[in-house]
């Protein structure tokens, strides 16, 4: 059964407090993660870009990326 954002937060409206405090608290923290992964992700294109820049990694043509991801998949 598919219930839609506004039924879900009509129901959730009408949990008592204590459990949406506990609700606000694990979605804000999913929140945190999502945030952190986002960092750690931002902080590894720095690095690779960095080493680019450097000269000590070799540019890789996007068509060659493509091609290994696509025959890892197969």
């Amino acid at each position: 059964m598919q219930i839609s954002p506004e039924q879900l937060e009509a129901a959730i409206l009408q949990l008592p407090v204590h459990v949406r405090a506990r609700l606000a608290e694990l979605l804000i923290q999913s929140l945190d993660e999502a945030a952190e992964l986002d960092i750690a992700w931002a902080d590894e294109a720095d690095r690779r870009y960095e080493e680019l820049r450097a000269g000590t990694t070799p540019p890789v043509p996007a068509t060659d990326v493509f091609a290994k991801a696509r025959a890892r998949l197969q």
